[in-house]
């Protein structure tokens, strides 16, 4: 199965312990039998509300290919460590899976091409 998983970290973590914690989670996937897609760190963004009086986050975006078993080890850990503010894990079909690679190599994700 393909998922995403979209973590917004505390503001207040230095971009050493950014890149770590973004690390921890991708290491948890690979160490589980999982296989890392794509990973885009979106950096520090500001929230729709505060969440624990924090009114910024910062977000990483990670998508990758597990067994279905691997996202419940996966929300433990995300829910044991307090770095983590808010996480969301979204299971991918295959047209989202297809929208967000073209997304990502710069074409039209809304166009329609028909495969030869």
């Amino acid at each position: 199965m393909n998922y995403e998983l979209m973590v917004i970290f505390t503001p207040v973590l230095s971009e050493d312990d950014y890149k770590a914690a973004q690390k921890k989670f991708a290491d948890i996937i690979k160490d589980n039998g999982g296989e890392i897609t794509h990973e885009n760190p979106w950096g520090l963004r500001s929230l729709a509300y505060p969440i624990r009086k924090k009114t910024t986050g910062m977000y990483v975006v990670l998508e990758y290919n597990a067994p279905s078993d691997l996202n419940e080890k996966l929300k433990i850990q995300l829910n044991r460590d307090e770095n983590v503010l808010r996480h969301m894990i979204t299971a991918l079909d295959k047209h989202a899976v297809t929208y967000n690679g073209r997304k990502r190599h710069g074409v039209n994700a809304e166009s329609k091409t028909t495969e030869a």
